[in-house]
């Protein structure tokens, strides 16, 4: 397993997640509505909203896991928040950072990944949009792009100023 690495900038983006006054609050339809779609439309058994703090990933919506946070240390959603783009392992067991990860070798047994960051207007990633499966799969260009514009519908929700601007964030 390795241990994601932090953000160049990191400081500032713990900053602006905490600006957003989100972690640890409860639960949120409008937040559960976009996971629930998302284990819909891609048959997934699990998906999350999971924003990365300092210590750990907390899940502000999650469907198909009863844990509402782990460790940012074992975090896939970690290692997704460094990328521009979605971030997706299709067999974690055959992929050196995850293959000995807690999250793979015991429950939930993921062996299916892909997070599209949550990135704010400043820049700043402060989570992922999550699908996970037990079994392996593939991901496709349309895939991506439903899982992308879906992550924009949850910065607008963590944004509401960005409401209007999501079809913009498509083009």
């Amino acid at each position: 397993m390795i241990i994601p690495q932090k953000p160049e900038n990191e400081d500032q983006r713990l900053q602006a997640l905490r600006s957003l006054l989100i972690l640890d609050t409860t639960h949120e339809e409008r937040f559960d509505r976009i996971t629930q779609f998302a284990c819909f439309e891609f048959d997934v058994p699990i998906a999350l909203v999971s924003l990365v703090d300092e210590h750990r990933q907390w899940f502000k919506s999650f469907v198909g896991i009863d844990a509402c946070e782990t460790s940012r240390d074992i975090s896939f959603c970690a290692h997704a928040i460094l990328e521009d783009c979605v971030m997706v392992v299709e067999d974690a067991i055959r992929d050196e950072r995850f293959h000995d990860n807690p999250l793979v070798i015991s429950d939930p047994f993921i062996r299916f990944y892909a997070g599209a960051p949550l990135t704010l207007p400043t820049g700043e990633r402060v989570g992922t949009l999550c699908l996970i499966d037990r079994k392996p799969r593939s991901f496709d260009s349309t895939d991506l792009s439903i899982l992308v514009t879906l992550s924009h519908m949850v910065v607008a929700e963590l944004v509401p100023s960005l409401a209007g601007k999501i079809g913009e964030q498509n083009e």
